[in-house]
């Protein structure tokens, strides 16, 4: 959950970290990239130390860096500062959502890692939409500086608490050299794999379907929709319910259908709800008692079908199962970043725009998806509890 918090909490103080630091809006901007370039760029690398030197030092250095970068941001005196310690953050915050993939599928048979997957998946819906709550909330109260000391007492908390849980799931006899040649051949031998590719396609784009409404929800919900900021809470709430509900019973059925067909279903939900959300923008006059419906239906068609697209990926190289998640992480968080900084700001402003591009970036992981099938059929088709191959 930290990715979504260093993001999303800081977010409702952005002026008035602005006004106290007098800094730009542009200024303002690089506090953001220099976090979304660090996570990026570190995404590269979380997998492949934790393959090297094992999943606990990895998680543990970097909640411990994170932490400290956190205490930094609250201390900022100056807007480079804090883009400073912002870039720390990023650097370090990919670790846990990175290595804990490797970790679930290390300790788990596959039918059980998609239960926990599944798990995970709802954390990580539940954390991007109670940050900005949290984040307003101990602005107007404590000023932006608490908001940041709040990541600090979260990171603590983490740290303390995965030094006295987290086992050391990779056992030395499993783990990879860690020099230049054996990881450039770890980029080469999953960079090059059509199916790594077009597995990463089909987990992290269509997220993006949702993910640019959330991006627009200022405005989506005010613009278009009429809502006022008071009631912006039950945008969340229904894509929280979709995102929750998705990944039950993604893990109610992991060990009771191939994952192939769990996936077709996830797929099939995003894409009937992507046409009726096309369908309706251009005939009715936009409204929250079904524009907002449609968007947690299709959150419940993506949360049924990712933890079992994540476990593929995992699953192709076992030996490297690390590198394969930092990689996969890569992928997504390109795709968000491009929504982010390119398509939200040119379609937000239009609800027919917002429905067509939504609609394109779940195309982008269901082509992905029949393209697998269609030249490796194999994948996907053993029943969960079957060994992986």
């Amino acid at each position: 959950m930290l990715g979504p918090f260093s993001i999303d909490t800081y977010i409702p103080a952005f002026s008035g970290i602005a006004r106290a630091l007098d800094a730009t809006p542009v200024q303002m901007q690089q506090t953001l990239s220099a976090y979304l370039f660090g996570f990026a760029f570190m995404n590269l690398f979380h997998g492949a130390l934790a393959d090297s030197f094992g999943r606990r030092p990895v998680v543990l250095w970097g909640i411990a860096v994170f932490t400290l970068a956190s205490a930094g941001c609250a201390m900022s005196q100056s807007i480079g500062q804090l883009v400073l310690f912002r870039g720390l953050q990023g650097l370090s915050t990919g670790a846990g959502i990175v290595v804990s993939r490797a970790v679930i599928r290390d300790m788990f048979p596959p039918a059980q890692a998609q239960q926990v997957m599944s798990q995970v998946t709802i954390y990580f819906g539940v954390a991007p939409a109670i940050a900005p709550i949290i984040g307003g909330w101990l602005f107007v109260h404590a000023g932006w500086h608490s908001i940041f000391w709040f990541l600090t007492g979260v990171g603590v908390t983490l740290w303390i608490g995965n030094f006295r849980l987290l086992p050391e799931t990779l056992h030395v006899t499993q783990r990879q050299p860690f020099n230049v040649r054996n990881l450039m051949q770890g980029y080469w031998q999953l960079g090059s794999s059509p199916r790594f590719l077009l597995l990463a396609l089909a987990s992290g784009v269509p997220f993006n379907g949702m993910f640019l409404y959330v991006l627009s929800a200022p405005a989506f919900l005010g613009e278009h929709l009429g809502l006022a900021p008071t009631q912006f809470f039950w945008f969340f709430a229904l894509t929280i319910t979709g995102i929750m509900g998705g990944a039950w019973l993604s893990g109610r059925m992991a060990g009771k259908i191939a994952p192939r067909r769990q996936i077709r279903h996830g797929f099939l939900i995003m894409l009937l709800v992507s046409l009726f959300n096309v369908a309706a923008n251009f005939v009715l006059a936009p409204s929250p008692g079904w524009a907002l419906p449609t968007i947690a239906l299709f959150a419940f068609g993506w949360a049924l079908m990712v933890p079992v697209v994540t476990l593929l990926v995992l699953d192709l190289y076992p030996e490297r199962r690390g590198l394969a998640s930092s990689l996969q992480a890569v992928i997504g968080s390109t795709a968000n970043g491009i929504v982010a900084g390119v398509i939200a700001p040119l379609v937000m402003h239009s609800t027919r725009a917002l429905a067509l591009s939504s609609l394109l970036m779940m195309c982008v992981g269901l082509l992905a998806w029949i393209w697998l099938n269609r030249h490796w059929p194999e994948i996907g088709r053993l029943h969960a509890t079957e060994p992986a191959a």
